[in-house]
């Protein structure tokens, strides 16, 4: 009796742990943005990346509101979803830095399910942008995420100096870093502002995002076992032997 309740219990730990970090992997699956530069004046490709649905209900869409510092964005293509861009007109014409004047920016861009996305399945939308002059700031892109029921708005920001993590639902960032000779700061690849040839390191969470979580649970779960082991050990030894 005593073995079957040291390894009950044992194996019940194992396996709350084990629960627990995944709990806390899927708890962390926020909205993120993962760009493939930071550095001012440089081309970036900013992915972002859904991880679950709200509460169990599948994805309809994702608006992704840009910060006032950028003019436009190019939207990569998702072929399961549509997408769809707002205007915002300037009360007053805005200068850019090679002396034209401007009357509007994009100010968001939407991207809806041709058919919803499952709760627990993921995907990335991506958008293709100049890094504004701003070294040393952090731009947010508050995110709409709709669901069938229900939705969940990505647009917390934290205060300064504090995490992500310190609010509900953070809103997608990147900070601008200095510009470096290799970031191609001012350059132009095609006629149209973009790169002529762009390529895409990935979102850390869409190469191994989804993994780690199951890999930390497992290894809790397999602590457990090894912790109930040497307690059955400890327990079975009779008195005096060795």
């Amino acid at each position: 009796m005593r073995f079957s309740r040291t390894l009950t219990s044992t194996l019940t730990l194992g396996a709350t742990a084990g629960l627990m970090a995944l709990g806390l992997g899927a708890a962390s699956a926020h909205v993120e943005a993962t760009p493939t530069e930071t550095a001012a004046g440089s081309y970036s490709l900013v992915t972002f990346s859904v991880g679950h649905g709200c509460n169990g209900s599948p994805t309809t869409s994702l608006k992704i509101t840009l910060p006032g510092e950028l003019n436009s964005v190019t939207p990569t293509v998702n072929p399961n979803w549509t997408i769809s861009e707002a205007t915002e007109k300037f009360s007053t014409p805005r200068t850019l830095a090679d002396g034209s004047k401007i009357t509007e920016r994009t100010s968001s861009v939407t991207y809806t399910a041709k058919s919803p996305l499952d709760a627990h399945q993921r995907d990335t939308f991506t958008l293709s942008l100049q890094v504004p002059d701003a070294v040393g700031k952090t731009l947010y892109f508050p995110a709409l995420q709709s669901c069938e029921k229900g939705a969940t708005d990505w647009k917390d920001v934290p205060a300064a100096g504090a995490s992500e993590d310190s609010v509900a639902n953070p809103a997608p960032s990147l900070t601008v870093t200095a510009a470096t000779a290799a970031s191609g700061h001012g350059s132009h690849g095609s006629t149209d502002g973009s790169p002529a040839v762009e390529a895409s390191a990935g979102s850390a969470d869409e190469n191994d995002g989804g993994a780690w979580p199951a890999w930390l649970g497992f290894g809790a779960g397999l602590a457990g076992l090894v912790l109930g082991g040497l307690a059955f050990w400890r327990t079975s030894r009779k008195p005096g032997t060795k």
